[in-house]
């Protein structure tokens, strides 16, 4: 009770900055998207071939594009206070339909990723802490460094030809198998096998990096003057690393989470587009082809909430962790002092 008590003040006022993170992101998003060359009635008109100007111009007036930027940014932010986010006539539907439709995939494809390269990452950098520039801490050194040096393109690429079209195991695009008529467990164990070729491409980078980053923490924490101690009283060395000193390796790994979080949802676009994923990512990515500045301008703004969420999530975690974030977190209390006259 005492955490939740201390943690409820600043949850509320992230909670605010997160309408001042919508507000901001949807101003600045529509300043950059009306900065590009080009639009909606554009792409139409390119499509269409020979257009007369005439009916380009019902076009602008039909879509609003014939108004002044200030009038188009002020109709936009009224809408979005109105939990309107416009319509997609690329799409023909409410861009907020577009939008939650696309969200469960790529929520399914991040928090597995994120799970899956958080949790070997940690085990990895721990496993070659324990003896530093041992074997085992050269071996996965060196296959960190290949694994974030790889492009996120040629991982995918690479674990299509092997499990895909080589051993034939995995399916290597789309969410599931539409015509297969699969039903109940079965059709869940199709969502997992769709789900494991692009989430090992996205986590391949970020076990790389949290792995890096948890056995340099480990090795600094394993020197510690507690953790002699708690050696000298005869406590087991897994006792040792997993209840005295992973506690405190963990805080860097997690700061690093909410640093990352706005990447891993950038690289989720690359690793969608690869494997035909129906998430945020691939949408975004029609968007700009067709140059939809309204879906466009809802996927940058959920991003943008889903980054602000990550980021609350991590310092809940790193309270959590650290007793010193509570006490920093919670008002300060002023000391009592009392007045007695000097004898």
């Amino acid at each position: 009770m005492r955490i939740a008590r201390s943690l409820l003040r600043p949850l509320l006022r992230r909670l605010l900055q997160l309408l001042g993170v919508v507000f901001a992101t949807a101003v600045l998003d529509f300043a950059l998207l009306k900065a590009l060359p080009g639009d909606l009635v554009d792409v139409i008109a390119s499509e269409s071939g020979s257009v007369p100007p005439q009916y380009v111009a019902q076009l602008r007036q039909l879509y609003g594009l014939d108004r002044s930027l200030p009038e188009q940014l002020l109709g936009y932010l009224g809408r979005i206070a109105q939990g309107d986010l416009g319509y997609s006539f690329r799409f023909g539907e409410p861009v907020l339909n577009l939008v939650l439709d696309r969200l469960g995939p790529t929520l399914a494809l991040v928090g597995a990723a994120l799970l899956l390269s958080t949790v070997a990452g940690v085990l990895l950098g721990v496993a070659a802490a324990r003896r530093p520039h041992g074997l085992t801490d050269t071996v996965l050194s060196a296959l960190a460094t290949v694994g974030y040096s790889a492009p996120m393109f040629w991982t995918s690429l690479m674990l299509i030809v092997l499990f895909g079209v080589q051993l034939e195991w995995l399916p290597v695009g789309g969410l599931r198998e539409v015509n297969a008529g699969y039903h109940g467990a079965r059709l869940w164990l199709d969502y997992l096998q769709h789900l494991v070729l692009p989430v090992l491409t996205l986590a391949i980078y970020y076990v790389a990096v949290y792995a890096r980053l948890a056995r340099a923490a480990m090795i600094e924490t394993l020197a510690e003057d507690y953790i002699r101690t708690a050696r000298a009283k005869g406590a087991r060395e897994h006792q040792v690393i997993f209840r005295h000193a992973l506690r405190n390796a963990l805080l860097p790994v997690v700061t690093m989470l909410g640093v990352q979080s706005s990447a891993l949802l950038g690289g989720s676009i690359v690793v969608e587009t690869v494997f035909a994923w129906p998430g945020l990512g691939q949408l975004s990515f029609e968007a700009i082809k067709s140059r939809d500045i309204p879906v466009l301008l809802a996927v940058l703004i959920c991003s943008g909430v889903l980054v602000v969420l990550a980021n609350l999530l991590v310092d809940l975690a790193q309270a959590a962790l650290d007793p010193r974030v509570r006490r920093a977190a919670s008002p300060a209390r002023q000391p009592s002092t009392a007045t007695g006259s000097a004898a």
